[in-house]
């Protein structure tokens, strides 16, 4: 596994920072203001904004205790947009550190999203698309062959649809901008669509986590945030875009998205590779899913961070048999030595977080 050089890295965190600066100064008119708001116990950030009749429009950022967001708040009159410098910073990432960049109409449809407010209302890029962004923020150089996808997926989570106050435009409309022959795929349950497809095949979906009962499992959710989009609920979603982290695409001038903790993602690509139907095409997926998660779990572990690991792994460990069952059928399908290597690192985070490993079927 290669890794990145140090300054590579260094310019990677410097884009990172300009991107959701220049993001902010986008997203909000210097003509507006920011305020508090408390809801059930915890403080939000709102902007302001007058509309004609003296009437003001109040749009979500995000919550206080967000220091990210809180920091550019404070210092945002004086951000400035440099959209020059930051494409050249892409550049030379993509270019001299080899990091990946996403095709041209998947960057597109991302920056489309980011500029409609999808991640500024916590929304989560989820997939391969959202993998990609890991090597950066790992340091390691991704296999090509982990990199492929012919879809973008995003997700939300209901109870934030619901309660965020905000919405994005009529998501038709915000794809149609990037490609004017999308159009929505009807749901068999409902005619709200989750899916969007263009002319070419390129699909656009949106998801959900399904808590609760199965009888939502394959009915179209309504989620008031995503602009006349509904969402498919599905499980073991919340696991993985809980606590999501922050990237950059390398798209254009940089494309700061919310994508799972990578610890999160490794995990639930071993669960959902062993939940898929047995057919030709759920073969090639769960092969890719486990691939995906191996190299996560190898990265992590050589870049010690083991510990977050194994404290993701010991949250889908506890979360019941189903689970226990699908991590051990994923790592019983991988390549033993690669195994071996995975459970050494997750027994010393396991050890570090004070447990026991033969908790977790992990050696001692």
């Amino acid at each position: 596994m290669k890794s990145i050089d140090t300054s590579y890295q260094v310019l990677y965190s410097e884009l990172a920072q300009r991107s959701l600066d220049a993001a902010f100064s986008t997203d909000f008119s210097i003509e507006g203001r920011f305020i508090r708001q408390e809801a059930s116990g915890r403080f939000y950030w709102y902007f302001d904004t007058a509309e004609e009749g003296g009437k003001k429009k109040r749009r979500y950022v995000g919550p206080v205790d967000d220091e990210a967001i809180t920091r550019r708040v404070e210092q945002f009159k004086d951000l400035k947009s440099d959209y020059r410098a930051r494409r050249k910073l892409v550049s030379t990432l993509i270019r001299e550190a080899y990091l990946p960049a996403p095709p041209q109409k998947v960057g597109d449809v991302v920056e489309a999203l980011a500029n409609a407010g999808f991640f500024r209302l916590r929304g989560v890029l989820v997939g391969t698309v959202a993998f990609q962004c890991y090597s950066a923020s790992l340091g390691i150089r991704l296999p090509n062959t982990a990199l492929q996808t012919g879809d973008a997926d995003f997700a939300q989570f209901h109870s934030i649809s619901m309660t965020v106050g905000d919405t994005t435009p009529d998501m038709l409309q915000v794809l149609q901008s990037i490609d004017a022959t999308f159009r929505p795929l009807p749901h068999l349950s409902s005619p709200i669509a989750t899916k969007f497809v263009a002319r070419d095949g390129y699909k656009v979906e949106f998801l959900t986590p399904n808590t609760g009962s199965d009888d939502h499992q394959g009915k179209a959710t309504t989620m008031p945030a995503l602009g006349s989009a509904g969402a498919e609920p599905l499980r073991f979603l919340d696991f993985l875009i809980y606590e999501p982290v922050r990237a950059v695409l390398l798209h254009n001038a940089g494309v700061p998205v919310l994508v799972p903790a990578p610890e999160r993602y490794a995990v639930h690509k071993l669960i959902v590779a062993s939940r898929r139907e047995a057919d030709r095409d759920a073969t090639a997926k769960r092969r890719k899913d486990r691939q995906q998660a191996q190299i996560l779990m190898e990265a992590m572990a050589a870049t010690n961070q083991a510990v977050a690991l194994a404290d993701a792994y010991i949250e889908a460990w506890n979360r019941g048999a189903a689970w226990r069952d699908a991590l051990s059928r994923s790592f019983a399908a991988m390549n033993p030595q690669t195994v071996a290597s995975i459970f050494q690192a997750l027994a010393r985070g396991v050890k570090t977080l004070g447990q026991d490993p033969a908790m977790f079927d992990l050696p001692g």
